[in-house]
């Protein structure tokens, strides 16, 4: 394995240089800028706030201070409660008033489909939580080693700790056939008894009581064995109880598993997309993310460096493992830094109108065939995330076939595939924006849901011509110098895939200076995104682990973006293409493992994973010399 460069043009002459940020690298190079907390670029720049409105004249009246606070205390101090029950009972009159305030919720066409079975016989209570038992242990078995190692620490329900079971139940029929609003949206029913689960949950809170939402039943064995009617849908099954304390933040964020996700993320104006709090000008997702790009932490690197020379081993006989754990906690902040897991492989799937031009003998559709296979866990990418324990997550930016609705696939498609380069652009710049948007999001999905690291992958036939491309804009290498074989390809195709991306650079002539415009010349749709990946991971500070030749395109564009996007980065692995070779030279990044691959899906980066989660373990794990007795040369 080979140590990672610092980020820089040419090759740097000092092995132990990092590659994300010469202060990672070199402790004693300048320190790095304490990085700014995150937040929202809340106004374009150049635009100006919205103005105030006016005040409206004799409205009904609201609430005072004192009265408003207290009810937006309660919404904000409700909590999804497993632990920490008492066996005291409820009285009936607490019981009441919860019961009465779920049944003056809001519903469409006043149609009050609730109902709340209120179970306390502790027999009923111990079959049910058999019930949720064998959910849990089958939703255990499908989880990702990383997350399932998670999972194995979390309560789930506390059906036997609490005095009160509910079951709120949607009666569909109820009110009739012409139940007003639901004449084209049938499942208001549901919709509406949740109402009734969060008044009956606000209630509660006011009044001292937990709730816990138990969903690991299956909901036709649930109504059997509670003897409910056929026709009735389980919309919630909740603990209540009162509870020594209820905690300051979700007990989900408190174990990792997820995180509160802000309301800068799901707040649009007019259309989807345009995002805008009230009083802000609409802000551009991209300007957002590049604004919240940091440099390292100063502080946290240091203190990682010290820790490095006070472990019980010889100063730097870790090599690249120490390189990247003080990459981690200047990128986290804290030392040691958290280990990366679980983590999360993105594989974005687009086609190319380059296909066209015989640059490869595998034919289109077997990128949608591809994406299937992902799907069905039978690819190089499952078997290798399964032995690492990371999640797939599959992406259709831009498959030029429909791909059926999959579970686990996430339709995002910007166009079905790029148009012919070497005839006109690949993309419109709007398209461009549209999928770096795509991988922005995917990142903050990945993120929010509590993953620690990002993992690049990708799949396109045809991509490694669109990659050729790129790397070339940003290396200035010329393309028999840095176009290779893909997937495996003659002597004749190999020369007419040159050909055709040294004709696309002599239509197009794209300036890297404009990073978009490149994308939309010679680009591929999962380049786009990949780059969107790469900033929204350096955005909320997660490190993000590079894969072959498509990412180091992508990351060669990332860097022409936001250079700062850098710190973030680690190269899992050096691909056989050489394209990639001159990109990771370019971008100052040696990679961890070096195997002659050349397949993408996130394959190298996978590999690569359990030595940069060994990077973080070991600061956390390896003893000091002084906290060991160890006598130091």
């Amino acid at each position: 394995m080979a140590p990672q460069e610092a980020p820089q043009d040419e090759a740097p002459q000092d092995d132990a240089a990092q590659a994300p940020a010469s202060a990672a690298a070199d402790p004693s190079a300048p320190p790095v800028a304490d990085a700014a907390p995150t937040g929202t670029a809340a106004v374009e720049e150049g635009g100006s706030p919205e103005p105030q409105p006016a005040a409206p004249t004799a409205p009904a009246p609201g609430y005072d201070d004192a009265e408003r606070e207290a009810v937006l205390r309660v919404m904000r101090e409700r909590r999804d409660i497993r632990n920490g029950f008492r066996s005291d009972p409820i009285p009936h009159e607490v019981l009441l008033r919860v019961l009465e305030a779920a049944h003056t919720a809001p519903s469409v066409g006043h149609s009050q489909p609730w109902d709340f079975v209120v179970i306390r016989s502790a027999e009923t209570r111990r079959t049910m939580h058999e019930l949720a038992q064998r959910q849990r242990e089958a939703y255990a078995k499908s989880l990702p080693k990383g997350r399932a190692k998670q999972f194995k620490e979390l309560k789930i329900e506390a059906i036997l700790d609490t005095p009160v079971n509910i079951v709120v139940t949607a009666d569909p029929t109820r009110g009739g056939r012409h139940t007003l609003g639901r004449h084209t949206q049938p499942q208001m029913a549901p919709y509406s008894s949740a109402l009734a689960v969060e008044n009956l949950w606000l209630a509660a809170r006011a009044e001292g009581l937990g709730v816990g939402w138990v969903s690991f039943f299956d909901e036709r064995e649930m109504v059997r064995t509670l003897g409910l009617p056929e026709h009735l849908e389980v919309v919630a099954y909740l603990c209540v109880g009162y509870v020594d304390e209820f905690p300051e933040e979700p007990e989900l964020m408190q174990a990792g598993w997820s995180k509160r996700r802000p309301l800068s993320w799901v707040v649009h104006e007019e259309t989807y997309g345009r995002r805008a709090l009230p009083g802000e000008e609409p802000h551009d997702l991209l300007q957002e993310t590049v604004t919240n790009i940091r440099p390292l932490d100063a502080k946290a690197l240091g203190e990682a460096w010290e820790r490095q020379k006070r472990m019980t081993k010889p100063s730097g006989a870790l090599g690249m493992l120490e390189i990247i754990s003080a990459q981690l906690s200047g990128l986290s902040r804290m030392c040691p830094p958290p280990i990366p897991e679980p983590a999360a492989v993105a594989i974005f799937a687009g086609d190319h109108g380059v296909h066209a031009q015989g640059v490869t003998a595998w034919p289109q559709e077997v990128t949608g065939q591809m994406v299937a296979n992902f799907l069905g866990g039978g690819a190089v990418c499952n078997a290798f995330a399964n032995q690492v324990g990371a999640e797939v997550c599959v992406i259709d930016v831009g498959v030029a076939s429909e791909l059926p609705a999959t579970p686990g696939l996430l339709p995002r498609k910007v166009r079905p595939g790029t148009a012919d380069f070497t005839t006109g652009p690949a993309l419109s710049r709007e398209e461009v924006l549209s999928a770096i948007e795509v991988g922005i999001e995917t990142a903050r999905d990945l993120v929010a849901a509590g993953n620690k690291a990002l993992l690049t992958g990708e799949m396109g036939i045809a991509n490694t011509t669109a990659s050729a491309a790129l790397i070339s804009v940003y290396t200035g290498a010329d393309p028999s110098e840095i176009t290779g074989r893909g997937t495996g390809i003659n002597d004749e195709m190999h020369a007419r895939k040159v050909d055709v991306v040294r004709r696309a650079l002599e239509l197009h002539q794209p300036d890297p200076a404009d990073p978009i415009g490149v994308l939309a010349a010679v680009g591929g749709l999962e380049h786009c995104a990949l780059v969107g990946l790469i900033l929204g991971g350096a955005s909320l500070r997660t490190p993000v682990i590079l894969d072959g030749v498509s990412t180091g395109a992508a990351a060669l564009v990332a860097r022409a973006v936001a250079p700062e996007a850098l710190a973030a980065c680690i190269a899992g692995h050096r691909s056989a293409e050489p394209g990639h070779v001159a990109a990771l030279n370019k971008l100052g990044l040696r990679p961890l493992v070096d195997l002659d691959l050349r397949l993408g899906e996130g394959t190298g980066a996978l590999l690569a994973l359990p030595v940069v989660q060994s990077a973080a373990r070991a600061m956390h794990e390896v003893a000091t010399f002084d906290s060991a007795g160890v006598t130091e040369k």
